[in-house]
């Protein structure tokens, strides 16, 4: 499976994706200290949606392009779709980020393609507490933990190009964590099949950790060859992160024609 950010941006997929980041960034926000976001496969950061990838699959038409005039909600979802609106290009993972940014807040984004990373590059310069690097993110993402502020969110959104990328995530997400036991990771994965969706959770688990949300996003109906599912792995959620985004999510999965799932393990099931 190939996922690269530019044939995919916008989808429903990113669409809860980018809610969860919202959300998560919010509630680091609301403590003075300050945070550090670390995103390992960022890729270019923003997208060009009438691009010939985004047409090539068409996804972002029935994504983001859907919740067009949504009106209501919480916070976090109108925080989202200011940010989704604001330009022609659809917004990465980093350039969200690096806009919630405060001050004393700071980004590490991590691509290892060179034209995707000089692209990277571009996106952030506006925001002097924003880096783009060029490396392997897994890598890489060992050397920055723990980070100096305590606090922070790790977000691991591989591309799954490699039948071995769950394992590799999964490994990866284990070492970060006996680094940053106390930090808030989100594991974005394809759902192409629920015994390997369920093995990759169940390998996430092993690795130590005790308090973890999944939300699972899957689509009524999908064309042919087409990402149906996606779920996101939450460990250490912000306190009633599930709450949130389920208030948000209520509004914008009609549009998606979307069903939600949630499952909380250990403290986050509180």
């Amino acid at each position: 499976m190939n996922y690269r950010h530019a044939f995919h941006a916008g989808n429903f997929a990113d669409v809860a994706k980018h809610l969860a980041l919202v959300a998560i960034l919010q509630h680091l926000a609301k403590k003075p200290a300050g945070f550090v976001v670390i995103d390992t496969h960022a890729g270019s950061g923003s997208y060009d949606l009438s691009s010939a990838e985004a047409r090539r699959t068409g996804e972002a038409v029935t994504g983001v392009m859907c919740l067009d005039g949504l009106l209501g909600g919480n916070d976090v979802l109108t925080t989202y779709l200011s940010l989704a609106n604001d330009e022609k290009r659809y917004p990465g993972s980093p350039l969200i980020a690096a806009k919630l940014l405060r001050p004393q807040d700071r980004l590490v984004a991590i691509e290892k393609h060179p034209e995707e990373r000089a692209a990277l590059t571009a996106t952030l310069r506006p925001f002097l507490r924003a880096r783009a690097e060029e490396g392997d993110g897994y890598r890489r993402l060992l050397a920055l933990l723990p980070p100096p502020e305590r606090r922070g969110l790790v977000l691991i959104d591989p591309p799954y190009e490699s039948p071995a990328e769950f394992t590799e995530a999964a490994k990866a997400f284990a070492a970060a964590y006996r680094r940053f036991a106390t930090g808030t990771y989100m594991i974005w994965f394809p759902i192409k099949s629920a015994a390997e969706a369920n093995g990759f959770c169940g390998e996430v688990m092993a690795s130590g950790a005790t308090k973890l949300l999944r939300l699972d996003v899957r689509l009524a109906s999908a064309g042919e060859g087409k990402l149906s599912a996606a779920g996101l792995l939450i460990v250490n959620p912000p306190w009633q992160l599930q709450s949130v985004l389920a208030d948000a999510l209520a509004l914008v999965a009609p549009r998606l024609g979307a069903e939600v799932h949630f499952e909380a393990v250990g403290e986050a099931a509180e």
